[in-house]
């Protein structure tokens, strides 16, 4: 099985598939409900409860949706997807 890459966007919209608008757009639905939380909860905190429920629906995905094989070979890939985004964010001057 190929591995998605997170940056492989269609150009186009397709039934089900984000393209790179879309991507961003549902990317934006978390960090507002974050953003909203961060009024009661500081941020320290709610990053490491963001990480937690990336990581436990990453892994329903990898266990019950495409039925990973190699358990450790889906974590690197996808441990490596999120340090590749957290590098693109952390070198965006706009942040």
């Amino acid at each position: 099985m190929d591995l998605p890459q997170w940056h492989h966007r269609p150009q186009t919209k397709q039934k089900g598939i984000l393209d790179q608008d879309a991507f961003l757009r549902v990317a934006d639905q978390f960090i507002s409900l974050a953003n909203d939380r961060n009024k009661k909860i500081l941020a320290t905190e709610l990053h490491f409860a963001l990480m937690y429920a990336a990581a436990r629906y990453t892994g329903h995905v990898g266990k019950n949706v495409v039925d990973i094989d190699d358990q450790d070979a889906w974590i690197t890939h996808m441990t490596a997807q999120f340090q590749d985004m957290l590098r693109e964010n952390m070198a965006d001057p706009a942040l």
